[in-house]
């Protein structure tokens, strides 16, 4: 059974600077000595946070979230604001919705209540009824989806779910994670989850908030953005590639880059790894700084591992196979520095977990496309790079190796510091880990 509490109906600011927080509270303390935490709040949600906060029972969780939505006034030296760029909605209330699930038993529960009622052959013909069922008759995961739905009605900006996976067995636990993660991709939702456990968070989340004893035991603010273009234009002679493209990717999302051919994708991916020159004429931000500020190319590099068919179609090289993959640790096309012995097993582990370290001593010429292309992905992963830019990874590989490939690329996406940017011209080829997409038009000159 889920519970909702109206967040404050104070007025928002639209269109307020994009740098400034969905939510800012400083020296956060209620009025009401009953509803406060052990320390002052002083904590910011930012636009592409998808939050947990974990932490024991009774830590404070759920008095932190109250305090964070406005539910209790605070005394007169602290501070809440909200900022919701863009909405429609003037109102928080609008702009957040929070859900609070609890276990359907118990003589409070109003779930209980109604079930005694259906057992007793009391419900009214005109009963709810959800996809053709009465409300009271969907199972948890049913009714868990039903709420959401309505809750969701409304297009809140952000969704507060408090123990959403209470009660529900395994199948549906996954399911519900399947939903968030889709609403998170396609609608640009953004969540905060209270979990008592840390099993319970899901790969969606990049920011995980720890309450103990009503304390917030860890909130570091957040990194700068991986990536962030503001009005981005990029033209070659008359012909315009992109157009006022804003974009930003946070740490630990994962993006699938779509569009017909033209529409300026690897351009694109070219301004992100710093090889195309317009890029120092462009507001764009990678890893912290601005381009142009004094960073060299491989202070970028040394950050990406990136494969692409350009790149495969560069490759030139006539070297051994575990000389390629170790020219990921430089990015060199070609290996210009010998790997130190330490760097040779690693190479040797990737060159193994893509089922091709038979082929190390094979030079590259002499491998087959399928091989080639499995090579220059173990070179993408080699040096464990912060982000994985994958431009159409699969050419070549027939079904067996895309399954391996998709299952290391998911398997590696687990790290939570890990940002994936992947381009695929087949839906079907995107790993399960995608939580946001980006489509990009061809623009008619």
């Amino acid at each position: 059974m889920a519970s909702e509490h109206t967040p404050s109906s104070v007025t928002v600011p639209v269109g307020s600077p994009a740098g400034n927080p969905l939510i800012s509270i400083r020296n956060g303390v209620p009025r009401h000595p009953d509803f406060r935490m052990a320390e002052p709040v002083n904590l910011d949600i930012f636009s592409g946070e998808q939050v947990a906060i974990v932490g024991p029972n009774a830590a404070g969780k759920t008095r932190l979230v109250e305090i964070l939505t406005g539910r209790w006034p605070l005394l007169a030296s602290g501070s809440l604001d909200f900022h919701f760029p863009d909405s429609p909605h003037r109102l928080v209330s609008e702009n957040i919705r929070v859900l609070t699930f609890r276990d359907s038993y118990g003589d409070s529960d109003t779930s209980y209540y109604l079930q005694q009622r259906w057992n007793q052959h009391d419900i009214a013909d005109d009963a709810p009824m959800v996809d053709g069922k009465y409300l009271i008759s969907l199972s948890s995961g049913e009714l868990r989806k039903y709420q959401l739905r309505k809750a969701l009605d409304a297009h809140p900006r952000l969704l507060i779910l408090d123990s959403p996976f209470i009660g529900l067995d395994t199948e549906a636990r996954q399911t519900l994670r399947d939903t968030l993660a889709t609403l998170i991709r396609d609608e640009q939702l953004q969540v905060i989850l209270v979990l008592n456990r840390d099993s319970d968070i899901p790969d969606f989340i990049n920011r995980v908030i720890r309450v103990e004893n009503f304390r917030i035991k860890e909130a570091a603010p957040p990194q700068a953005p991986v990536l962030a273009f503001r009005n981005v234009t990029i033209r070659y002679g008359e012909r315009t590639i992109l157009r006022d493209l804003n974009w930003t990717v946070h740490k630990g999302e994962h993006w699938a880059l779509s569009g017909k051919n033209g529409s300026g994708k690897s351009t694109l991916l070219s301004l992100v790894c710093a090889d195309n020159p317009q890029a120092y004429a462009c507001d764009i931000e990678l890893f912290g700084r601005k381009r142009g500020t004094g960073e060299s190319i491989w202070d970028i590099k040394r950050h990406i591992g990136y494969v692409s068919p350009e790149m495969h179609r560069a490759y030139m090289k006539d070297l051994p196979a575990i000389d390629i993959v170790a020219s990921g640790l430089h990015d060199s096309v070609g290996l210009y520095v010998r790997p130190r012995p330490e760097q040779r097993e690693t190479c040797l582990m990737w060159m193994q977990r893509f089922g091709i370290e038979a082929l190390a001593d094979r030079t590259f010429l002499r491998l087959s496309s399928g091989e080639q292309r499995l090579c220059l992905l173990a070179r993408a992963f080699v040096k464990s790079p912060d982000l994985l830019i994958l431009d159409e990874p699969f050419h070549g590989l027939d079904d067996r190796n895309r399954l391996l490939a998709t299952h290391l690329i998911e398997d590696y996406c687990q790290n939570p510091d890990v940002t994936l940017i992947m381009v695929s011209h087949y839906e079907n080829e995107l790993p399960a880990c995608i939580t946001h997409r980006l489509h990009l038009e061809v623009i008619s000159s």
